[in-house]
This record gives structure tokens, sequence and C-alpha cells, in this order.
């Protein structure tokens, strides 16, 4: 992640009108994680900066849904605890989750099973999501589920991202851990680059509120 990813804390609060006092409390809730608080030198000394995204995405939802629910049930949103939950293929299409053709996709690359893990149903909805721009073919869907099943668990819990490539009409996927600084060749095109965080949290939202 390179500095134009980031926000500065005083740059954050400036923004989005939030005091040092809210954004320390929601961080103690468990609204915003504590691998978001990162310590980077300056010429002033040592700041705290944010990935710039993904706490403006998270402070505007916790601003616009505290009023209708408290900060515990915020953080069981944001943070929800998904370790047991298990869903049929039948629960995932009747709850509208992803769509047919993804959850018929990953039973055939990665095999039927009678339920689901947490794990298993995000890789269905990133895949979904990918597909839906009509940026990444089925083909190449392949590879997306074997790196996120191959490497996730490695990663799961920490701000992450997939990478998906291309390179003179191959394509490929990297999941790399933030903060981190990723460089390519210049013969290589980012199709596109999505947090991991972002998607469990719209995952999360759409299975409280289906």
């Amino acid at each position: 992640m390179n500095d134009q990813d980031l926000i500065s804390k005083k740059d954050l609060l400036e923004l989005t009108g939030i005091s040092y006092g809210q954004l320390y409390r929601w961080k103690r809730k468990n609204l915003i994680p504590e691998d978001w608080f990162i310590r980077k030198s300056t010429f002033t000394g040592q700041e705290t900066f944010f990935p710039r995204q993904s706490i403006l995405s998270r402070i505007d939802k916790i601003v616009h849904m505290k009023d209708d629910l408290s900060l515990d049930e915020l953080a069981d949103v944001f943070s929800p605890n998904v370790n047991d939950l298990m869903l049929t293929s039948l629960q995932i299409k009747e709850r509208n989750i992803v769509s047919v053709e993804a959850i018929g996709f990953y039973m055939e690359q990665q095999g039927a099973s009678g339920t689901y893990s947490f794990q298993a149903i995000l890789s269905m909805y990133i895949l979904d999501k990918l597909l839906q721009t009509g940026e990444m073919t089925l083909d190449e869907g392949k590879g997306l589920l074997q790196t996120l099943h191959d490497h996730y668990p490695k990663v799961q819990g920490k701000p992450c991202r997939i990478v998906f490539f291309r390179k003179m009409g191959a394509s490929g996927f990297v999941l790399v851990s933030n903060p981190s600084e990723l460089f390519f060749e210049s013969r290589i095109r980012v199709v596109v680059s999505i947090s991991i965080a972002e998607c469990v949290e719209q995952l999360n939202m759409k299975l409280t509120s289906s």
C-alpha cells in the first residue's frame, strides 16, 4: 500500500468531522480493526495513518447506522462471529446471497457439499462480484477460487486484497496483506484490486439482512 492509499489521523478527523474520542471509542468497540491503525515515521515523528478507502467507508457506515443499532450490535455487523456459520446451497440461493451461476461454478470447481462455511460463501461472493463486472471470465474464475482456497486461511482476519492481473493474454491472482506495496513489470495490467475486508463486510450485511 503506497502513501496515496493512506490518510493521516489528522486529515481523517477533519474530513469526517468525528472527534478523537469517537475514533478511539469505536476502536475499543471493535468497529474499526486494530490493523487499520498504521504507525509510520514522518518528519514530525511517528504518526497514525489508515487505509483511506476502507476507513472512510467504515466511518460513513457507522455514522449512518449508529442511530438504529447500538455499538455492540454494529460490532457484530462489522466483526461477525462466522466460525459456526454453515449454509446449504439452497439457503444461499433462497437468501439471494450470490447468483445461482456462482454457486454452481463453485460447486463444480471445489466440490459439492451438504453445507458451506463462511469462507466458502465468501469465495462464491467474490467470484460473483468479479463475474458481474464482466472483467473476469469463468475460466479465469478457476484461478480466483484456487488462490482463495490455498492462501486466504493464512491472512484471514487481516487487512488484505485480491489482485487480478493480466499479461499478454494470460491472467493471474495475488492475495496480498495490507499494508504493503506491490509492483509489477510494465507489461502487466492490474484489472481490479478488491479489499477482502470490504467483501467480508458486504457479505455479512447480506447475511444479517436476508
